[in-house]
């Protein structure tokens, strides 16, 4: 049986469960084998979304396919699984296919009553705090974007202005634009299943940025997304920063795969990819690149589109790319691949340093200055980069459909900023039947994804990700990995 308690209160036993104060704890397996211990709970929101109306409360909980029930089901459950040994959005959601979270009405204001929710995010018949905060961000930021962006009719999918002010909207929204102070936030991004020494190597880095009063802002999930924020913490405790900032971008594609960590004290649900894409760089005042797989490629894709438009010339954007010695021919291949698609002008934008978290750290304060006299000067914001222009190629979702992938225009004879836009859908692409429920679905019905461009591309497309699948850098460790493309000449 089960053993937990809330407040010492006092417990009652009953057959296979035990009930505590607003939670109930189910013993072990389901009868299928297969979901892990789960507990019913009601938990109310803590400083935020103390009220819903009528109509906010109905569309949540509307199943329908206009309705964001769904939508808000399976986030919360993401958040709620945060430690998963999966990254199949699939198979979580068939462990706890029985989840359900409804919404309760009270003269103080709202609960949320959820049932079958994974036993992790509990302690002593408790919800963890953190987690708590998680789900509420996940309420707080499906209900703005449903109500006051897309509901308000801000949100213009043609209109690269409306796709940048819904960003902004979302992020002020959050309260992540909040920070008043010199520009200290370094974006990191790289793969949730790196290896251990890679991990080490990243919460190295996060500690010298720590020590450097550098707060970080990350995908939110696991390995490469924690690692530095975890550093981060440790040299912010020594430098007596107790306001230190780990913000965590992530959309509702990816969340399942890659839940919240528990560093991550500032939450983000941004709308698709894309706008989770660009809410990083227009934050950003400095960004990391840790080892990974096809997303990190996807991300450095994605910023070189903007940092190879002829409008962002004179952008100063410091961006290292970085890991032990043992990793340095991850980006030996990063390098050919951008080199050989891209041109030698593309990597000149990077900087690459191998086995040197020091070195890292000290890379970004002095590129931190140039950021600094660039904004002041033309009396841009801090916290969010208007004068970064994002090219629509890079605004606009990118939906993900074997018709889609077939399409991308994998060629030369195009601006470079515009191949690199393509390329970084690929990526994209491949993500997408790797981990996201609807893509995993896409491949099984209709088998792999076909990606077609000039042979040169091609033949660099397929060294790369072939080197992805020998490192392992495509699935968790332990999984094994199915490709969910194709290429053809």
């Amino acid at each position: 049986m089960s053993r937990s308690s809330a407040g010492g209160a006092k417990q009652r036993a009953t057959g296979t469960r035990l009930i505590v104060p607003d939670a109930v704890v189910h013993d072990g397996l389901t009868p299928d084998g297969v979901t892990p211990a789960a507990v019913d709970a009601r938990v109310a929101p803590r400083g935020s979304l103390e009220n819903l109306s009528q109509a906010e409360i109905d569309k949540l909980l509307d199943t329908s396919h206009t309705g964001l029930y769904t939508l808000f089901r399976n986030c919360a459950l993401a958040v709620l699984n945060s430690g998963s040994d999966s990254d199949n959005a699939k198979e979580i959601f068939e462990r706890y296919r029985n989840f359900t979270v409804q919404i309760l009405r009270h003269a103080w204001g709202i609960k949320l009553e959820i049932t079958n929710a994974p036993a992790a995010a509990f302690v002593d018949g408790e919800m963890i705090r953190g987690i708590k905060e998680h789900l509420f961000a996940v309420l707080r930021d499906i209900i703005y974007t449903a109500n006051e962006i897309i509901g308000a009719g801000r949100l213009d999918e043609r209109d690269g202005a409306s796709i940048t002010n819904a960003v902004f909207n979302v992020l002020r929204n959050a309260r992540v634009l909040d920070f008043k102070g010199r520009p200290n936030l370094a974006v990191c991004w790289g793969g949730h299943s790196i290896n251990d020494s890679e991990y080490r190597y990243a919460k190295r880095v996060g500690y010298e940025l720590g020590l450097r009063g550098l707060d970080v802002c990350t995908g939110c999930g696991p390995g490469a997304m924690k690692a530095p924020m975890k550093g981060a913490g440790v040299g912010h405790a020594k430098q007596r920063i107790t306001q230190g900032r780990f913000i965590g971008i992530t959309e509702p594609g990816i969340i399942a795969a890659e839940p919240p960590n528990a560093i991550v004290n500032q939450l983000v649900i941004m709308p698709d990819i894309e706008k989770r894409l660009e809410a990083f760089v227009r934050l950003a005042h400095a960004i990391i690149v840790f080892p990974g797989g096809v997303g990190t490629a996807e991300e450095i894709l994605y910023l070189l589109g903007l940092l190879l438009d002829p409008a962002n010339a004179a952008q100063p954007l410091p961006v290292v790319l970085t890991g032990p010695r043992a990793s340095a021919a991850y980006f030996e291949r990063i390098a050919h691949f951008i080199e050989g698609t891209l041109g030698a002008a593309a990597m000149t934008r990077l900087q690459v340093i191998i086995d040197d978290p020091p070195g890292v750290a000290r890379a970004l304060v002095q590129g931190l200055d140039q950021v600094r006299a660039f904004r002041r000067d033309r009396n841009d914001s801090y916290n969010f980069n208007w004068l970064l222009r994002v090219p629509y190629e890079l605004q606009h979702p990118f939906e993900v459909t074997h018709a889609s992938m077939r399409a991308l225009q994998l060629r030369r004879g195009q601006p470079v900023h515009r191949l690199a836009a393509d390329l970084r859908r690929a990526f994209s692409g491949i993500v997408t039947g790797n981990v996201k429920e609807n893509g995993v679905a896409a491949i099984e019905q209709l088998g792999p994804y076909e990606l077609a461009g000039d042979a040169d591309i091609m033949r660099l497309l397929d060294e790369l990700l072939t080197a992805f699948v020998a490192q392992r850098r495509m699935k968790l460790p332990g999984s094994v990995y199915r490709p969910c493309y194709r290429l053809v000449a």
